[in-house]
């Protein structure tokens, strides 16, 4: 196989499902996402990929913890995935919209606590994430788990 500069792969050479779900709910993030869009304009490359702030917080850690549960419910969403989900511990299946749409607030929240944002930033990327969408609902609802796993 042949790999160019502008299509990265992920090796894993220690680590395990675990540590799969944390770094795929921390690269679906509304953080990671707002902070990726200022400097992708059309590929990652192995260099920005490379500069992406992803915490690394020890896996005792809540959130690192609560970040793996709710990257590996949200991406099983169906049997195709059971191995995975049985490796992390969740469930697999389908989710009701509304449940998949508080998982995904909990999750934004969730990172934003763990690369250490404050509310008035974590307002700040929902403000100015994409020009012209109604942000106002899903900001809500991610301050709100903020507000609550701070608490």
């Amino acid at each position: 196989m042949f790999l160019t500069h502008k299509a990265p792969q992920l090796l894993w050479p220690r680590g395990d499902e675990k540590d799969w779900a944390y770094l795929l709910g921390v690269l679906c993030s509304i953080p990671l996402d707002w902070y990726s869009r200022r400097f992708v304009e059309t590929n990652v490359t192995y260099f920005l990929l490379n500069q992406f702030p992803v915490p690394r917080p020890p896996r005792s850690n809540k959130s690192w913890q609560r970040t793996v549960e709710l990257a590996e419910r949200l991406a099983a969403a169906d049997k195709r995935f059971g191995t995975w989900a049985k490796a992390v511990g969740v469930e697999y299946g389908a989710l009701q919209d509304d449940e998949k749409q508080d998982m995904i607030a909990e999750l934004d929240a969730v990172v934003a606590l763990l690369c250490g944002l404050t509310e008035e930033q974590l307002a700040h990327i929902f403000e100015t994430f994409h020009e012209g969408w109604n942000y106002e609902p899903r900001m809500q609802a991610v301050l709100k788990h903020y507000r609550h796993i701070r608490s």
